[in-house]
């Protein structure tokens, strides 16, 4: 038991990690995106400040390691965070929407719209921050929350791609792959909710390292793209030309899913868990 204790301490603890990150990374992300229009509208700096505030806040929560504990400043610093965070998500969304398509309901207005699916990125993140508090790591709904919560943000990069290459319709044919690579990770994630056993987990992990490839890649053309641009200026390059890195959601998102993925097959592997004699003990005769 202690082992599996220290293992689900450890899932925790690396969630916690990996939600920090990204709050950190969303503070360069949003300020890139949101320079393209040099911050027009002063709700703009809304989620760059939010993502700043949060990364201290629970940056500050890291070495305490007591995140489901009632009372304590890293829960309760968690949860603020988490429900302000799902609010800034949905709110975000409705704003970029109001660009274009809520005044037109077309397809173009949806693809040339800012990017609608972007802010669900606080969605996810502020309800990964609740549920490292509400569900105990130990429990295999933890591990499926995770996982479903991996889904759910593989299928807004699908949505994400297929808006983005959609603008210079699909110029390349090598811009096919991140939206056929996304949606083959959701397919496989989906599953994944069902179907627990070893051997499928271990295919999913090969899904996930592809999706690590494609991000790589996708990563080395924007960046390419971008240092190519026709403008003299690089930072004008990076914040007009090809989003350097949301290729790169790709990568994050492997990894939250290998989290969630990790549980039922690393408790089994290394904690014994299902095995009838998992210290190895010789067993003794019961025959006269």
């Amino acid at each position: 038991m202690r082992i599996i204790d220290r293992a689900a301490g450890c899932k925790s603890s690396l969630l916690e990690v990996f939600v920090v990150a990204n709050f950190a990374f969303l503070v360069l992300d949003v300020f890139l995106a949101h320079s393209v229009n040099n911050f027009r509208h002063t709700a703009e700096w809304i989620p760059f400040a939010f993502s700043a505030v949060a990364t201290l806040l629970l940056a500050a929560a890291l070495p305490r390691k007591d995140w489901a504990t009632r009372g304590s400043y890293a829960h309760g610093a968690g949860f603020m965070v988490g429900f302000s965070s799902v609010a800034l998500g949905l709110a975000g969304v409705v704003y970029h929407l109001q660009s274009q398509f809520f005044s037109q309901w077309t397809i173009r207005s949806l693809v040339y719209t800012a990017p609608f699916a972007a802010p669900l990125a606080y969605c996810g993140l502020g309800l990964l921050l609740l549920l490292n508090r509400m569900v105990p790591p130990a429990k295999e709904e933890w591990g499926k929350w995770v996982v479903f919560l991996a889904l759910g943000g593989f299928l807004g990069v699908f949505v994400l791609a297929l808006c983005d290459h959609a603008q210079n319709g699909f110029f390349y044919a090598s811009e096919w792959w991140a939206v056929a690579s996304s949606a083959l990770a959701a397919g496989f994630l989906a599953v994944a909710l069902v179907d627990r056993r070893e051997a499928f987990i271990r295919v999913c992990f090969g899904v996930l390292a592809l999706q690590v490839a494609v991000g790589l890649a996708g990563f080395y053309f924007h960046v390419s793209a971008d240092i190519n641009g026709l403008s003299a200026s690089m930072f004008e390059n990076f914040v007009h030309g090809a989003p350097a890195f949301a290729p790169l959601l790709f990568v994050d998102l492997s990894v939250l899913a290998a989290i969630g993925l990790s549980g039922p097959y690393a408790t089994r592997k290394w904690c014994g868990e299902g095995d009838s004699n998992p210290q190895g003990i010789a067993p003794t005769s019961t025959s006269s």
